[in-house]
């Protein structure tokens, strides 16, 4: 056997029995990564805390919730809250809403970003820089502060008062982010692919459906779970554009209605708002590794 350097070794006999795996090491970064948790799982407590209270508090009396301090387990369990969240509350009635409008959103959303992003990861695009600095002043810009425009804009359409002009407004100031995560995936994809597709006689719209869309699968389960979560948790601009319309408000316009003029069901609250969390509980289920594959990719193209 030769020594090369202090830390590596070179087997000239092939008849030597292969080294040994440093199990001493291995088992020290098993017990300090076991430590990190324990250190960590204090935090992921206090983190997640808020969300189980609310979970804990759709269960509670009026009175338990308000006088029974910041313990999570209800001593009565009640589904009254519930009930009266469902049909008092209208939740029923504004869940179908929510669904309509992020769905529409989520459309408007993936179909526009992913048709700009790939037009804009073209280097040699007329005007790319200008366009591009346009989009990340843009990200910059609070929403509130260009509501009165996009009023005008879905006003002239004939479009207020209407969930689709309602989900238009909303997904115009979230397109920013989508488009660059599609520029940054389509720069990486080489070259080759499309102009391979062009020689076999497809067009500019047949090369994106057919080849790029599906390769850029990850980046748009990113897309979707963004702008879903986005669109299901809105209240600005639903309140807004239903003001002449309350059997079209979503949920998240809906938590007003258990506020009175003198008091508030706040044990309704948190049931209205369980229930408002349920389906981007389960899609966060479904895309999550999706999510991180898709950040992860655009990030390294």
């Amino acid at each position: 056997m030769t020594i090369v350097s202090p830390s590596t070794t070179v087997r000239t006999d092939p008849t030597a029995p292969p080294p040994r795996p440093n199990r001493g090491r291995a088992s020290g970064d098993r017990r300090r990564i076991r430590w990190w948790h324990l250190f960590l799982l204090p935090f992921c407590f206090l983190w997640v805390y808020p969300f189980l209270w609310m979970i804990s508090a759709s269960f509670k009396s009026r009175q338990e919730m308000l006088l029974g301090g910041l313990h999570l387990w209800p001593q009565d369990w009640t589904f009254d809250n519930f009930q009266r969240a469902w049909t008092i509350g209208r939740f029923g009635e504004y869940t179908g809403n929510t669904f309509t409008f992020a769905i529409t959103a989520l459309v408007i959303t993936v179909v526009t970003a992913s048709l700009a992003g790939y037009a804009l990861s073209a280097k040699d695009l007329p005007g790319r820089k200008i366009v591009m600095g346009v989009l990340v002043a843009a990200m910059f810009i609070p929403h509130g502060y260009t509501i009165i425009p996009v009023f005008e804009l879905v006003n002239a359409l004939g479009l207020q008062n209407g969930l689709l002009g309602a989900a238009l407004a909303q997904a115009a100031p979230g397109l920013v982010v989508p488009v660059l995560l599609y520029v940054g995936f389509f720069g990486g994809v080489p070259k080759e692919l499309g102009e391979a597709a062009r020689v076999d006689g497809a067009g500019y719209l047949r090369t994106f459906v057919s080849v790029m869309a599906p390769l850029a699968k990850p980046v748009t389960g990113t897309v979707v779970l963004m702008s879903f979560i986005g669109s299901w948790n809105a209240f600005f601009v639903p309140l807004v554009f239903t003001l002449g319309r309350p059997d079209l408000r979503t949920l998240g316009v809906g938590m007003y209605n258990f506020f009175g003029t003198d008091t508030t069901d706040w044990t309704g609250l948190a049931a209205g708002a369980s229930i408002s969390v349920i389906p981007i509980v389960i899609l966060f289920l479904f895309l999550q590794r999706t999510f991180v594959e898709g950040i992860a990719g655009a990030v390294k193209s």
